[in-house]
């Protein structure tokens, strides 16, 4: 410990900038990065009062062929140009071509990611593909999919130019499209549904008898129909080829859609059933009508009902209408399997009847979970976004694991059966895994089926946003909700792991979409909220965006800009670090230097000396020569004087007149501040990880006494690599943790602390003789299935027979 005068308190406080070293500005602005703003999108992150956005609209008629697993159907599509500029010829999304066996997608991807059928080095250096991923090979091969056009035309019936090219179709307008202008066109397609559970991705059918002799499959049908592609001011087209990753950008428009399916069919889809009296049961709709004011759900057909239907065939079908207003796609899905609750949620703007669609398969879990978990989720988000504002919350049990689209989700997770004793049961990860996907799909409506961000070129934007409020609902579900994401203690394995791209990647190029657009997204916005701006200011802010930009695109750059904006906050560094780099939090307690304050009084700083030079160690020639060695003063007395009886610490009257000259010349508050005895320590840290972060220093004094102290990332500012933080305590420092509560997400916690704290880890014993590879023994081994111990028994028959005729 070092004793310092109060003069050079100024110098040591700026210790933290002296080193010397390339200087890396962690700090600089993103305008480098940033599009400039413009008068549709401005700098502070809002919509210009210029800014624009196209229309489409849609009616459609659709069926489906049960029998042949097909669809058909024709459309008009109404396409406003709102925006400034001259169209020549329009893009039209086909993403159905993706099932096609020529298409990019069956080149490039497998079930049910690109990733999973990517060969994997096992052990013994042998490259590995599994049992799905080899049946998407070859089925994806002999499926017949993708969309069989008809007719593409003008709403007079004559023919448009037009070019397919994969997933996109242009078509060539006859006269231009001049900006207020609109332009109707008539489009007739057809295409077999996929297998979902073979084929994967976002839609298609379940087939619930293996052997094939009962059709009671489940229809989940989305990217059905051809849809207009996005145009906007900063990308224009958005007709990127969809490759499986890269999910959809649409426009909002209204939708007037009949979906014909067999007469014992239900039907779950986007909008409000405009004809319920043709499609429902006097029973079902008096259930449907308890529903919207009931305090839980209300079951309108019930698994009995579900039950009887499933052991018959409608020979008729029926034509059920829907209409949507102010959305962005349309999906549906239909089966005789369904059971069908409901409940209606209203609050504040909000009026909505939440509903749920499964099967007997998915029961209890589906009845007891499904329709409330839609319930909280709507009212969680509200809190932190905007009132829902459709009349409809969908979620659906059927073979996709989770997908979403407006008013309607798809969602995955049952029990399952013992096949023993028939009892339906489910772990814990099933329940807890059923209600975070529903939470997901559902908070999808807001983003981006509301806050409209393209999806094919940033998936963040709305998987990150939405895993970030999925885990804000998932908090206010129940106490210690065992969430997967959200926590910065829960990416630290992935911010370790190697070959990331950084955030701002486009959607097709991330190798780890889970980690990547999910994960890091919705931590990095955890740590913005709980570490660096707070929820106050974090809150407002978020919810600013959600207004400013829903039912609108917005782009990254307006996302940085309005959370800065309205937070009052420079942020540029967080976003440099956390979304355009793959760097990590790796910060390390190196050293602690210990210092007090000098009173300058010389009764006080003489014996603090004296101390000091008693509190060291004693010489092994003084601890040997004591006692035992005669000393020549001891024997001569006479030879002693004031030296002999005064040391180095004697206070003498001439320190006293100094002091007392010094202390007259001071104020009453410097007077004091002298008296004050704080301690100071100059602690070192290194910025290892390269992603500045802020400081959460735990510092625990020699009373037992902790405290916390959030120090900004600012600290980091002139010097990125290493910093010198002073810190003035009361009483003598024992202790001090960076990130004691693991909330920065630091990859390497064994160098947060000083002192130094041993890791905890567990040794496992084992026996020094391994198992061995014999060859001889396992070919030996007994067979154990029927036809194989019947051979065995066979062979052994034979040998006996063999010894006794020898």
């Amino acid at each position: 410990m070092i004793r310092i005068p109060l003069a050079t308190l100024a110098l040591i406080a700026s210790l933290s900038n002296a080193t010397a070293q390339a200087f890396d500005d962690k700090f600089r602005q993103l305008d480098e990065l940033l599009p400039t703003p413009t008068d549709t999108r401005t700098a502070s992150g809002a919509p210009g009062h210029a800014y624009w956005q196209q229309r489409a609209d849609y009616r459609i008629r659709v069926a489906l062929d049960e029998a042949k697993r097909a669809v058909s159907g024709s459309e008009t599509v109404t396409y406003h140009n709102n925006s400034p500029d001259t169209l020549s010829y329009l893009w039209v999304q086909l993403d159905q071509n993706m099932f096609r066996s020529d298409s990019d997608n069956r080149n490039i991807s497998s079930y049910p990611s690109r990733d999973a059928w990517r060969t994997a080095a096992t052990p013994g250096g042998q490259a590995g593909l599994n049992y799905e991923a080899a049946r998407f090979l070859v089925e994806s091969r002999k499926f017949d999919g993708g969309f069989k056009l008809g007719a593409v035309t003008d709403t007079s019936g004559r023919p448009l130019a037009h070019v397919v090219n994969k997933t996109m179709m242009r078509i060539d307008l006859p006269q231009p499209l001049k900006p207020g202008q609109r332009f109707s066109f008539d489009v007739a397609w057809s295409f077999n549904v996929p297998e979902t559970n073979v084929l994967g991705r976002r839609m298609g059918f379940e087939r619930f008898d293996k052997k094939g002799q009962d059709n009671n499959d489940l229809f989940e049908i989305a990217q059905f129909f051809p849809r207009m592609a996005a145009y906007y001011d900063a990308h224009g087209w958005q007709n990127k080829q969809y490759l499986g990753d890269g999910e959809f950008t649409l426009e909002f428009g209204d939708y007037d859609v009949e979906i014909t399916v067999p007469a014992d069919h239900i039907v779950a889809a986007t909008g409000e059933l405009q004809n319920a009296d043709a499609v429902l049961t006097a029973a079902q709709r008096e259930r449907l009508q308890r529903a919207r004011t009931a305090s839980k759900p209300v079951i309108i057909v019930t698994q009995a009902e579900a039950e009887a239907n499933e052991k018959q065939r409608a020979t008729a079908t029926k034509t059920w209408r829907y209409k949507a207003k102010n959305v962005r796609d349309f999906a549906f899905a239909t089966s005789r399997k369904f059971i069908w609750d409901a409940q209606g949620f209203k609050k504040g703007g909000t009026d909505v009847l939440a509903m749920s669609y499964y099967p007997k398969e998915g029961n209890p879990l589906w009845e007891q979970y499904s329709t409330q978990a839609i319930i909280h989720t709507i009212d969680s988000y509200n809190q932190y976004s905007f009132d829902y504002p459709y009349p409809v919350a969908i979620s659906v049990n059927g073979p996709v694991g989770g997908m979403e689209y407006p008013m309607i989700s798809f969602n995955g997770g049952r029990p399952t059966k013992d096949k023993k004793t028939g009892a339906l049961t489910y772990p814990k990860n099933v329940k807890y895994g059923l209600i975070s996907v529903i939470i997901h799909e559902v908070g999808h409506n807001y983003f981006p089926m509301i806050v409209n961000s393209d999806e094919r070129q940033w998936t963040w934007m709305d998987e990150g946003l939405n895993s970030f409020m999925q885990f804000l609902a998932e908090q206010r579900w129940e106490e210690h909700y065992p969430s997967r994401r959200g926590e910065a203690r829960n990416i630290v394995d992935y911010m370790k792991s190697r070959n990331q791209q950084p955030i701002m990647t486009n959607s097709e190029s991330v190798t780890n979409r889970g980690g990547n657009a999910y994960a890091k997204p919705a931590t990095a916005l955890n740590v913005l909220r709980e570490t660096v701006l707070g929820r106050e200011l974090f809150d407002f802010a978020f919810k600013e965006y959600a207004q400013r930009w829903k039912f609108k695109r917005p782009t990254p750059a307006d996302f940085f800009r309005t959370m800065e904006d309205a937070s009052g906050t420079d942020l540029d560094w967080f976003w440099r670090g956390w979304f355009y780099t793959t760097d990590a939090v790796d910060v390390s307690v190196d050293g602690i230097s210990e210092y007090t304050i000098g009173s300058k009084d010389p009764e006080v700083e003489k014996a603090w000396q004296r101390a000091q030079k008693d509190a060291q160690p004693v010489s092994i020639t003084d601890q040997r020569n004591k006692g035992t060695l005669a000393r020549r003063v001891d024997t001569h007395p006479e030879l002693k004087d004031f030296y002999n009886e005064h040391d180095d610490f004697t206070v003498t009257n001439k320190d006293r007149n100094k002091y007392a000259e010094t202390v007259e010349g001071l104020e009453d508050w410097e007077k004091a501040l002298l008296k004050e005895g704080k301690h100071l320590y100059l602690v070192d840290f290194s910025n290892i990880g390269g992603l500045v972060s802020p400081l959460v220093l735990e510092i625990q004094l020699r009373s037992g006494k902790k405290t916390i102290e959030r120090i900004p990332a600012e600290v980091w500012r002139y010097s990125p690599k290493k910093i010198t933080k002073l810190i003035v305590t009361d009483e003598p420092m024992v202790a001090l943790t960076q990130d004691p509560y693991l909330e920065t997400a630091d990859i390497d916690t064994s160098n947060n602390s000083w002192p130094r704290k041993a890791q905890p880890s567990r040794l496992e014993l084992f026996k020094s003789q391994q198992t061995q590879n014999d060859m001889m023994k396992d070919y030996a081994e007994k067979l154990k299935t029927k036809d194989a111990k019947d051979a065995a028994r066979k062979a052994d028959q034979a040998v006996e027979a063999g010894k006794a005729v020898e």
